[in-house]
């Protein structure tokens, strides 16, 4: 294989730091979702990031995938604030 050339299907650097943060993300929210008190909200905020994140797996447009990490680090900071908020 040449320099500089990738297999088909292989990701380039860019897609997969952006994959790494898609990554990233999903776990803290599912680490922050360990942390709400009530077991069936618990569930439906767990089925509910898992809907999501399959749900915009096949995404390749980098503007909308780095919409959807902001929108996800926004909804991730609101949770941590309430999960705050419920514990004082």
């Amino acid at each position: 294989m040449a320099a500089g050339r990738l297999p088909p299907g292989a990701l380039t650097l860019k897609q997969f730091l952006r994959r790494q943060q898609v990554l990233q993300l999903y776990r803290k929210i599912l680490r922050a979702i360990r942390e709400v008190p009530a077991e069936q909200d618990r569930r439906y905020l767990k089925d509910w990031a898992r809907e999501e994140f399959n749900r915009n797996k096949d995404a390749t447009e980098e503007d909308a995938i780095r919409m959807m990490i902001t929108q996800g680090n926004m909804q991730l900071q609101e949770l941590q604030r309430t999960l705050k908020l419920a514990k004082s």
